[in-house]
């Protein structure tokens, strides 16, 4: 039994090509889920940043 263990840890295998497929599918499906929410999210975002119709400067408007 520790001779197992001990295997596991010295065990290098990187991620296979199926484990990424799974966690894609994963990612692709909860996007599709949640799409109406990250869509409003977006639009909301877009909204807030173009309101403005002039660009405000963070620097005082008086020239030296």
């Amino acid at each position: 039994m520790l001779s197992l263990f001990k295997n596991f840890l010295k065990e290098e295998d990187g991620m296979s090509t199926v484990e990424i497929v799974i966690i894609i599918a994963v990612l692709v499906g909860l996007a599709i889920l949640f799409r109406g929410y990250i869509v409003s999210f977006v639009k909301d975002i877009l909204e807030k940043v173009f309101q403005s119709d002039q660009i405000e400067s963070p620097y005082p408007s008086s020239t030296p």
